[in-house]
């Protein structure tokens, strides 16, 4: 790690959009480097009067701030999920303590679903599926499968993709919380 300080493995989350129900799921486990410090961390939140799932990946104490900040963005444009994403992605890119952050953040609300980053970028996905953080590919890949081969609901989908993606990331455990819209 030439000398500096630990890389921070945080993470997986998964969002599923489907058959109108929109699901995030998040892992438990925390590591930094190659240690697990925590187990049964809780990543995804109903914010907003519970109409709108967030999700992060990355440290944790930078991701609690963005919560904040997304949170704020959220009251401030009542609610108006793509609004509040896209300015807080531009106060992340522009502001000097922010820009430091190092997370994603999944946000989803019963019509859209976005990756927000630090970079200033705001992506809703094609198809309503998300995997963000260490596992992030290995949940993406099975939720698309699951979607197309299954009959599962959006919650159950966003549970199983993250139970395989358990199996195949050791940046992932399987202590897994869904929310649900």
């Amino acid at each position: 790690m030439n000398g500096g300080a630990p890389a921070f493995h945080a993470t997986t989350v998964a969002c599923v959009r489907h058959r109108g129900r929109v699901a995030l799921a998040g892992d438990g486990q925390v590591s930094i480097g190659q240690t697990i410090v925590k187990a049964g961390a809780r990543k995804v939140r109903k914010v907003y009067h519970d109409r709108v799932l967030a999700g992060f990946a990355g440290a944790a104490a930078d991701a609690f701030t963005l919560f904040g900040k997304f949170e704020a963005k959220l009251e401030e444009h009542r609610g108006n999920l793509p609004r509040a994403a896209v300015e807080l992605a531009k106060d992340w890119r522009m502001d000097r303590v922010l820009r430091r952050l190092e997370a994603l953040l999944a946000v989803a609300d019963a019509e859209s679903s976005f990756i927000v980053s630090g970079t200033g970028d705001v992506i809703e996905p094609d198809d309503g599926l998300i995997g963000i953080g260490s596992g992030g590919p290995f949940a993406l890949a099975a939720a698309q499968a699951l979607v197309r081969h299954t009959e599962l609901e959006a919650g159950d989908i966003a549970l199983e993709a993250m139970k395989i993606a358990a199996s195949l990331c050791i940046y992932t455990n399987d202590q897994i919380v869904v929310e649900t819209l």
